[in-house]
């Protein structure tokens, strides 16, 4: 993947994280870089790199750009003829993955705003492959998962049990 394509990439998932469900504008990037970095870089500049016309960055954007959207500067380059992910299995990189998954899925549940809602945030958790583990030992706690739905999601509780039930689904189908 070409450097430009993955700055394209990052300003679609960086809208979807910040609950836009569109990609963010070259425009809204560099403001946002500005506001939350206190410095920045310009649209135009944003635009020749996303077009080609800049494939190199300078150390200090290619910094900038990887703190904004919170990847490996490492990500900020092309990649090399033949180069494929999925034979990478670095820690950092896995946990990108397991982001970009869980922003996946967080799209394909758009029309559930409370499963979309909890996807993006774990992925924007800076360590959503600890918050998927917690998950997993809350479940496994006997009890624990509804005590901590009535505490912290009083009314969601019932309405989801409701919303079970109105699909047909009994406890036991749903395990």
């Amino acid at each position: 993947m070409k450097l430009g394509e993955k700055i394209r990439y990052l300003r679609e998932v960086e809208g979807s994280l910040r609950g836009l469900d569109r990609e963010m504008t070259q425009q809204e990037i560099v403001r946002a870089i500005k506001k939350e970095l206190g410095t920045g870089i310009s649209q135009s500049y944003l635009s020749q790199i996303e077009k080609g016309v800049r494939p190199h960055l300078t150390n200090k954007t290619r910094l900038l750009l990887a703190h904004f959207f919170k990847v490996h500067p490492g990500y900020l380059v092309d990649d090399p003829e033949g180069y494929h992910t999925e034979l990478i299995s670095d820690v950092r990189t896995l946990e990108e993955r397991l982001d970009l998954w869980l922003i996946a899925g967080a799209e394909r549940f758009r029309r559930d705003p409370q499963v979309k809602h909890a996807l993006l945030e774990v992925a924007k958790h800076k360590d959503s492959r600890g918050c998927l583990v917690l998950l997993g030992a809350i479940l496994e706690t006997p009890g624990l998962g509804e005590r901590l739905l009535q505490v912290l999601k009083p009314g969601m509780h019932g309405d989801e049990k409701r919303k079970r039930r109105d699909n047909g689904l009994s406890h036991e189908e749903e395990i």
